[in-house]
């Protein structure tokens, strides 16, 4: 179930290190602003669609996608991340 999030970060790593003209994850991975505006804009859509009860799926994944290049862009590995999550465990 998580190998497609698992094969996204590593999309996100290859395209920062081989880029590829064009491509809108490169975009996002190359300007900080727009990929912050991004996840921004894609969670605000999310919210609306919640309370909406539409186009719920689209937009989560809207939401992932664009927070894991923020989060490369950034230099926030997942690892880390995961390694917070499991120290909060009770």
């Amino acid at each position: 179930m998580l190998k497609i999030l698992e094969e996204l970060i590593l999309l996100a790593r290859e395209r920062k290190n081989n880029p590829v003209e064009g491509s809108y994850t490169n975009k996002l991975l190359e300007d900080k602003n727009l990929v912050k505006e991004k996840v921004l804009e894609e969670v605000n859509e999310l919210i609306e669609a919640v309370e909406e009860n539409s186009n719920k799926i689209h937009e989560a994944a809207d939401v992932f996608y664009h927070l894991i290049m923020y989060l490369e862009r950034n230099e926030i590995k997942i690892e880390e991340i995961m390694d917070e999550l499991a120290s909060r465990k009770k």
